[in-house]
């Protein structure tokens, strides 16, 4: 019998397919300024957040306004005719446009303490949706708003008390209906004395009948929004986050000292859930950096420091939440700390992954994933600028050093991704053994700077659970060997819910890219 060829043999089980690197291509681009053109600080984008069906995104900027854009590509719109004759799905990417803007925040002058307290949208955050109504939460510094969102019909005024035939010599109406009104007596005769229009004519005996406006709804629709509730006076200090709880009438909002529970419909009182403003000021050593719900247990909550230690609490184990129930950070190693360790371990942004399982936590240095399991260490850190790190003397002499990068996870929990200087963003794998490390610039051309890194070990752990560390140790200004430009820095984006595409802000425009 012939042998069997080495295409006939048994195979070994394969190892598990890691998902191919993202190509990503430019889609939109919102407030884009032209060349030489200067940014005015109020239209600088400060807040960026997509709503939880990815159908409508909304900004908040430095001018205390917030922008809302809504989805446009049909995605359900193909008949059947059409999605039978495609034997594969075709790539769409959302589009958007704009839907409408408003003021929410004003400048404010605190008299008690003497202080200013200005315009700028610090955090944006989507309520539930309920009867065709969108529902926000915006906030500045010490000010808490809850809006409403809802398309009206436009109303008009029609069938108004005047014969359009009559007119002047020029050929425009005659009067208009304040001034011939005005010469009407309640028997439909007229004053000559009250009538201020000679050119209206009157028949013998005034008029035969007073005909009343009529307020017309028109089926045009016009979004107008509403503020519903104002949540003030509550923090002594500035107000670095809120958070939507999963039970749909709660919500958090944290400053640097303590977090509050609030609910929606309820803004003359908070109960304070964590303090760590000690008795004397002078003891303190960290403060709260950032606070957000788990998506779907909604008596769990997590915050950061700027010691670089992530918390989850349970709400459940006391009213004041003290004491957390389990404690993340990773420690650094004897003698390598400096004056610089402490401040780049502070922890800007945290989020929760869909499913819940995992935080991505940003430093300023470096993304970590954490396993809500394993509080040992995170399962995977990507290095985001590590060429920066010795210039860590020139960042804090500039205070770029103090900068606070958000960041974002794809739906699928695959995929992370963080801004940078420059105007660039990193996407990473996050799943194990994903190598994946993408570096794109927030412009029409975003793969121009894309640069691929290799994968190193970062610590050993069981089989199981591996923690990588990704991105590189460019000793260069970056991978290309471009200078990195301070002034202009990526610091807030969002990733779409269900979608391979992201939103990301470049001074005061929005610029959006799918894969």
């Amino acid at each position: 019998m012939d042998p069997k060829s080495p295409d006939d043999r048994p195979q070994a089980a394969a190892p598990q397919s890691q998902p191919q690197p993202l190509e990503w291509r430019f889609a939109q681009v919102f407030g884009e300024r032209g060349a030489g053109e200067d940014v005015q600080e109020v239209d600088i984008i400060s807040a960026i957040e997509f709503d939880k069906s990815g159908d409508h995104l909304a900004t908040g900027d430095r001018g205390g306004r917030v922008v809302l854009f809504e989805r446009t590509d049909a995605r359900g719109s193909a008949s059947r005719t059409e999605l039978e004759r495609q034997d594969y799905p075709v790539a769409r990417h959302p589009e958007f446009r704009y839907k409408t803007e408003f003021q929410s925040h004003e400048p404010e002058f605190d008299y008690l303490k003497s202080l200013e307290i200005e315009e700028k949208i610090n955090k944006i955050k989507w309520g539930q949706t309920a009867n065709n109504a969108l529902f926000i939460l915006s906030t500045n510094d010490k000010t808490i708003k809850y809006w409403k969102v809802q398309d009206k019909k436009v109303k008009r005024v029609s069938v108004m008390n005047l014969d359009t035939s009559q007119s002047s010599d020029n050929g425009t109406t005659s009067s208009s209906s304040t001034s011939s009104c005005r010469g009407l007596l309640p028997n439909g005769g007229c004053s000559e004395k009250l009538c201020a229009n000679k050119d209206l004519s009157l028949p013998p005996g005034g008029c035969a009948s007073l005909r009343l406006p009529v307020v017309v709804t028109g089926q045009d629709l016009n979004p107008v929004a509403r503020c519903r509730r104002v949540y003030a006076h509550a923090h002594d200090y500035h107000i670095n986050s809120i958070s939507n709880n999963s039970d749909g009438e709660t919500f958090i909002s944290a400053d640097d000292l303590r977090i509050n529970l609030w609910n929606l419909e309820i803004n003359s009182q908070s109960f304070n859930i964590v303090d760590v403003k000690p008795t004397n000021m002078e003891d303190l050593t960290e403060v709260i950096t950032c606070a957000e719900f788990h998506p779907t247990h909604c008596n769990t909550l997590a915050y950061s420091s700027s010691k670089g230690a992530i918390r989850l609490i349970d709400l459940r184990q006391s009213a004041l939440c003290d004491n957390h129930s389990k404690l993340f950070e990773e420690h650094e190693a004897a003698g390598s700390k400096s004056f610089f360790t402490e401040i780049i371990a502070s922890v800007s942004d945290i989020k929760f992954a869909r499913d819940g399982r995992h935080i991505l936590s940003r430093d300023y240095m470096t993304l970590k994933l954490w396993d809500l399991n394993m509080d040992s260490g995170p399962v995977a850190t990507f290095q985001v600028h590590e060429h920066l790190r010795p210039k860590l003397c020139d960042l804090y002499e500039n205070d770029s050093i103090f900068d606070k990068f958000e960041c974002c996870l794809s739906g699928d929990g695959l995929r992370v991704a963080t801004g940078s200087y420059s105007n660039l963003f990193r996407v990473f794998g996050g799943s194990s053994g994903n190598t994946e490390a993408t570096t794109l610039e927030a412009s029409r051309n975003p793969m121009r700077r894309q640069v691929a890194n290799p994968t190193r070990p970062a610590r050993t752990l069981s089989s199981l659970t591996r923690a990588v560390r990704r991105g590189g140790e460019n000793a260069g200004a970056d991978g290309n060997g471009n200078s990195n430009d301070f002034s202009t820095k990526l610091l807030h984006l969002a990733w779409h819910p269900t979608e391979n595409s992201i939103a990301c802000a470049a001074g005061n425009s929005l610029y959006m890219y799918y894969a």
